[in-house]
């Protein structure tokens, strides 16, 4: 039994050994912050190390991670996530907000080119990527994911498909997603990160794209090779607002685990995520200021 459990141990410090070295800070504010790097368990409070969140979320057949789009040290952090678990797990796919149906065939194409040993000189091109997602920050992240044997995977609408339900919206199926206190936090959302200008007539129709993004990020994960992990905007997979909603109404509630990537200083409600992880804070900015009488 000695030799047995002298085993497991050395096979636990090897597996441990093996990780990747955590990434360095990128943000300058918030470096002198209580909360910088500590990772929550939000239902008990406990302070996590990096291999403890690891061994939780290598459990979970579903992992969703929430970032906010413009902070460099939320992406390192998921590409070390996605390299750490590959030392934990064999993982089934990896689905991206930033991609959309219409680029699928062009990013299996390029995993093939990749794989023959003939990368595009182009990947922007190769990928016919959205300039609105600042490659400097999703470049590492991609190109390292399209080298891997697992599946890389839109999560998003097309355009057309925004400009269809701007036209007309559609019925959303479900109880959870639809619940009244849902739609309110979400127009809250809306309002406030459009500074309060949008014209009333117009948030309909911008409730109805968030949440047609929430229920198609769901309808991915559930065609998705398992294990599976999301990478998406922290709103979208908010466990009270977002895709796990929409899981929910699919039948698919059981096996998902939400980590939110958050700046130091902000707030996670346990009702929002199972993990949240302290980062630092990117430059305050008023981006409404220019856009005020």
């Amino acid at each position: 039994m000695r030799m047995v459990l002298l085993l497991v141990a050395a096979l636990l410090s090897a597996c441990q050994a093996s990780l990747p070295a955590l990434p360095a800070w990128q943000s300058p504010a918030g470096l002198q912050h209580p909360e910088l790097g500590q990772i929550v368990e939000l239902r008990t409070g406990v302070l996590l190390t990096p291999e403890q969140l690891l061994a939780r979320l290598a459990a979970a057949p579903k992992v969703l991670v929430g970032e906010r789009h413009d902070n460099p040290d939320h992406h390192a952090l998921q590409l070390w996530l996605l390299r750490a678990l590959a030392t934990q797990r064999l993982q089934g796919s990896l689905l991206l907000e930033m991609l959309t149906p219409d680029q699928q065939v062009k990013v299996d194409q390029v995993r093939a080119s990749i794989a023959a040993g003939q990368a595009p000189q182009d990947m922007l091109d190769a990928l016919a990527w959205q300039p609105g997602w600042a490659w400097s920050l999703y470049g590492p992240l991609v190109q390292h994911a399209l080298r891997q044997p697992y599946p890389l995977l839109a999560a998003n609408l097309e355009r057309r498909e925004i400009m269809q339900i701007y036209a007309q919206v559609p019925p959303l199926q479900g109880q959870a997603s639809t619940a009244p206190p849902v739609r309110e936090a979400l127009l809250k959302q809306i309002r406030q990160s459009h500074c309060n200008l949008l014209p009333e007539s117009q948030l309909p129709a911008m409730l109805a794209v968030q949440q047609q993004r929430d229920r198609r990020m769901a309808e991915a994960l559930l065609a998705a090779p398992e294990p599976s992990l999301l990478f998406a905007g922290a709103f979208h997979v908010r466990r009270e607002l977002g895709v796990p909603l929409h899981l929910q109404d699919l039948g698919a509630a059981k096996g998902v685990h939400v980590l939110i990537l958050a700046e130091a200083g902000s707030q996670v409600a346990a009702e929002a995520a199972d993990f949240v992880w302290y980062t630092p804070a990117q430059p305050e900015q008023d981006h409404c200021a220019k856009l005020r009488p």
